[in-house]
């Protein structure tokens, strides 16, 4: 949410709440309108929610995107660390996949804010959290999105959400690896690309390949949080990233990243960003030039 809409919203207490109220709205209006005009045109935040994936996009108008919510309710203090403080809305929520380490964060996300669509595979998953989830989606009246064909969307201007897969319809599908049914993104702001994998694995890689649906890109939110079963040397090839960024945690039971992955990487000469090593990534794109910055 804007600051325009804010103001909207809250008029009557406004024109009730006297001067000082409106003085002290005045500065903090001030303070918005000074940081909107030294804010990037596009921001990426790859949070650092543990063994988990959460990401956070923020275009200059306020138009927000969160893909995937972590395992737990750590993303709230990390949101309310970016968003303004009037804003209770998020834009769109994207579920790739209904596990546990990516949908938990999401239901304390549904319990904080109003979130106005959600897009997810369809695919089903018999797990207490994905149930809830479901059940708080259907529950606040949320209108939900299936993705199961590829499609283009332009949520805010010199932008393109690319949905690359599904291209087939999972809705109700339980599957043997939920993997396989994740819901794979890329974004195209002003001609940088930044390709988010979720937990695919190899097959998927080579699915996504065979269909000649991937391309040079200039980040990789790497698959399955660096798993030895991703990142595969033809896949890397093709998309060959300038920048890879890899969200686990730190001295995880999974041995994420593997070290394979790593190698991988560094042989195609991409940079490689780790939350369990940097914390939050940042990625800022003003005036065509990609920069990232690392919390620690």
């Amino acid at each position: 949410m804007n600051m325009k809409n804010f103001l909207k919203l809250h008029k009557n207490k406004i024109l009730s709440g006297g001067l000082l109220f409106l003085a002290a709205l005045m500065a903090l209006t001030g303070l918005y309108v000074w940081n909107l005009e030294h804010k990037p045109e596009l921001q990426i935040y790859f949070f650092d929610v543990g063994q988990g994936d959460s990401i956070f996009i923020e275009a200059k108008d306020g138009t927000q995107i969160l893909i995937d919510g972590g395992p737990t309710n750590k993303i709230l203090p990390l949101l309310g660390g970016v968003m303004p403080f009037y804003d209770h809305s998020i834009d769109v929520v994207i579920l790739t996949h209904p596990h546990a380490d990516h949908v938990s964060g999401l239901m304390e996300v549904l319990k904080r804010y109003n979130v106005e669509m959600i897009f997810e595979s369809g695919a089903s998953y018999h797990t207490a959290e994905a149930k809830e989830f479901e059940s708080m989606v259907i529950e606040k009246n949320i209108k939900k999105i299936i993705i199961d064909r590829p499609v283009k969307l332009s949520f805010f201007k010199n932008a393109a959400l690319n949905f690359l897969f599904p291209d087939k319809s999972f809705e109700g599908q339980v599957l043997k690896n939920v993997h396989d049914s994740a819901l794979i993104s890329e974004l195209d702001f002003e001609g940088k690309k930044i390709l988010f994998m979720s937990d695919a694995e190899k097959n998927l890689e080579r699915y996504l390949l065979q269909k000649g649906a991937l391309e040079d890109i200039d980040v990789l939110k790497v698959g399955h949080h660096g798993s030895k079963t991703s990142s595969t040397a033809d896949f890397l090839k093709i998309v060959k990233p300038e920048y890879a960024v890899i969200s686990a945690s730190d001295r995880n039971r999974y041995g994420h990243p593997h070290p394979d992955v790593l190698s991988r990487l560094s042989a195609i000469g991409a940079q490689i960003f780790r939350t369990d090593i940097n914390g939050t990534i940042i990625l800022n794109i003003n005036n065509g030039r990609l920069t990232l910055q690392k919390e620690k």
